[in-house]
């Protein structure tokens, strides 16, 4: 279960909701002071540099980490596809390509349910479209990098979730593979799901996105891609993440930088309470 384990109504067509959310590991906060909406059908870039927070916000997002303080909400209903790291996934465990997507199919069939022949060819046309036609009996321990991240990519199209969460999905791919698996996440942002991508390349932020949020370990600026990578907000992130003091107390007053403020919104939240 996602966020705060409840759900927030929230401005029109608003997705995922931060209301003051600091997150941290063992009392020391490592996003402080989220506040802001995305907004459904949105494609967002998480950007900033090492240890600014990133990969906490995104286990935030799912539930992996309580908030220390503050929400997140996501709007009622909305199903969601989580793809961490390459790096924090197991690849020693003895599957093959098939297992691997067709465990998407766990949040409609649970874990023992059969799956049907139309979910079988879910999962092989997930596999054709990003390119592992014949792979399906492949052990994914003898998938290279940019393999692995298409089958996992293939798992995700099979989740048919409204809000996917990808950390750092274009490490250690090749070329030909990051210019498929971005045209699979324009696929997704053609039928209005709401993508967060972390990502480490700037350049491929201003070309490929139409949103970045900026974090130094609280946001720095969040809108518009090119806008929000300027100059002067990285230099300003960059200032942020080298003054910041690991055994400083915990602040408790909001900081200056938020969505709201960079977008005007008003957000009028009313808890509502339910699962996905």
């Amino acid at each position: 279960m996602p966020c705060e384990w409840s759900y927030s109504v929230v401005v029109t067509e608003a997705c995922l909701t931060f209301d003051n959310l600091t997150l941290g590991y063992n009392s020391h906060p490592a996003v402080h002071h989220m506040s802001g909406v995305v907004r459904k059908g949105s494609l967002v870039a998480v950007v900033g540099g090492n240890g600014s927070g990133k990969s906490t916000l995104m286990k935030g997002i799912v539930g992996l980490l309580r908030p220390m303080s503050g929400r997140c909400s996501i709007a009622p209903g909305t199903r969601f596809a989580y793809l961490p790291q390459l790096s924090e996934l197991d690849r020693s465990f003895p599957a093959r390509v098939l297992d691997l997507v067709s465990l998407g199919l766990w949040p409609k069939r649970g874990l023992l349910g059969r799956h049907s022949v139309e979910d079988r060819r879910a999962v092989l046309k997930a596999l054709m479209a990003v390119g592992l036609e014949g792979f399906e009996k492949r052990s994914i321990d003898t998938l290279s990098g940019g393999q692995m991240q298409r089958a996992l990519f293939a798992r995700v199209l099979v989740q048919d979730a409204d809000l996917i969460l990808l950390d750092e999905p274009f490490n250690a791919v090749d070329a030909r593979t990051l210019s498929d698996l971005i045209g699979v996440i324009k696929h997704w942002q053609g039928q209005s799901r709401t993508v967060m991508v972390v990502v480490h390349d700037l350049d491929l932020v201003r070309e490929h996105f139409s949103e970045a949020l900026l974090l130094a370990r609280r946001p720095v600026a969040w809108g518009e891609a090119r806008q929000t990578l300027s100059a002067e907000n990285l230099l300003r992130a960059r200032q942020f993440g080298e003054a910041w003091d690991e055994n400083a107390p915990w602040c408790g007053q909001s900081g200056p930088h938020s969505h709201e403020a960079a977008h005007g919104h008003d957000i009028i939240a009313a808890q509502a309470r339910g699962g996905l």
